[in-house]
């Protein structure tokens, strides 16, 4: 694919994701000017083994002042982004990052307020939709009227801890914001991307440590209702993965239609078909499986357009910033129902 001349740099490798958000970027065609090398050493050296030509810039300043950078990837500690997001807009630079976006609501507010500013993009790359195939292939049957008028989403996005592998500040909620705000974020985006709604209620959230108390600043399970619209919602994340399945989880999305239904089995199919993207449709004259591996990742592109071009095709701001407000508010109920201050 041709180069679309859309230049881009990586701070803050503090998170794996970064990997995959790089990659894809390139993929789509924009160009990686550098990295900045300045966080947890093993993700800076899985960074530089899977991009072996890319240049480590050592200082923050020269990523932001070099006119020629117009896009910055953060995959930082969830706790920095937030500050990182401001100080990059401020200097003229569009905004991929790492979901969450920020962990409080005071974090989303005054980078809705530095967006709106600088005119700058903030776009959160929500990996379980975007870097995920079977829903480009769902979205399109879901427009397409496959299913009728989507009436509930059920998203389950369950983990594998590898705990020995994690850095510090994944166990405290003060620096990861809580499961409901980090992994729920994903399941929240695909229940207002599929059902249109814009504004639910938020009818129950709890979390938990069920299983780990070793880390006691460390939730392992939460779950969340969502109602409005004529819709509803219903999200359960968790850190539970057996170490049998072949993938970090069995993440999957059933969405229920007024004229039939989809599931997407995303990364494994447990029944025993190979790959990923597995995609089940049925509704009054169909009942069939299909293969989405193949199917295009359009967010990328889409965002290079929307660098160049000043507009909003891989999602729109009033969307990013209403899924993390949801999913910080979810958090916050959730702690205020069990008592925690």
């Amino acid at each position: 694919m041709p180069e679309r001349n859309m230049t881009f740099a990586v701070i803050g490798l503090d998170h794996r994701h970064a990997y995959g958000m790089t990659g894809l970027l390139k993929q789509a065609g924009a160009t990686l000017a550098g990295y900045l090398d300045a966080g947890e050493d093993n993700i800076v050296a899985g960074f530089q083994k899977r991009f072996p030509d890319a240049r480590a810039i050592t200082e923050k300043a020269r990523i932001l002042e070099d006119p020629n950078i117009q896009a910055v990837v953060i995959a930082a500690a969830p706790s920095e982004r937030a500050a990182l997001s401001i100080e990059a807009m401020r200097h003229g630079k569009d905004v991929m990052i790492d979901k969450p976006g920020c962990i409080s609501l005071d974090e989303l507010e005054r980078i809705r307020a530095c967006a709106a500013e600088t005119g700058r993009i903030w776009s959160i790359d929500f990996s379980e939709r975007f870097e995920v195939p079977a829903v480009t292939r769902a979205s399109a049957m879901v427009a397409d009227g496959r299913i009728g008028r989507v009436i509930q989403t059920l998203g389950i996005g369950p983990h594998r801890l590898n705990a020995a592998t994690r850095p510090e500040w994944f166990f405290e909620s003060s620096t990861y914001g809580g499961i409901l705000t980090d992994i729920a974020s994903h399941q929240i985006d695909q229940f207002l991307h599929f059902t249109g709604v814009t504004d639910p209620t938020i009818t129950h959230a709890s979390t938990a440590n069920l299983g780990h108390p070793e880390y006691p600043g460390f939730e392992d399970f939460g779950e969340v209702n969502l109602s409005g619209e004529g819709a509803r919602g219903y999200v359960r994340v968790d850190w539970f993965t057996p170490d049998a399945l072949p993938n970090w989880g069995d993440g999957r999305l059933f969405l229920l239609g007024t004229e039939g239904y989809i599931e997407l089995r995303k990364y494994v199919d447990p029944t025993g078909r190979t790959g990923t993207d597995h995609l089940i449709l049925c509704n009054d004259n169909t009942l069939e499986y299909v293969d989405c591996s193949g199917d295009d990742l359009p967010y990328f592109g889409q965002f290079i357009d929307d660098v160049l071009d000043r507009t909003e095709t891989a999602g729109s701001q009033s969307h990013t910033f209403r899924v993390m407000h949801l999913a910080i508010e979810s958090q916050v109920k959730a702690l205020a129902a069990s008592g925690t201050p």
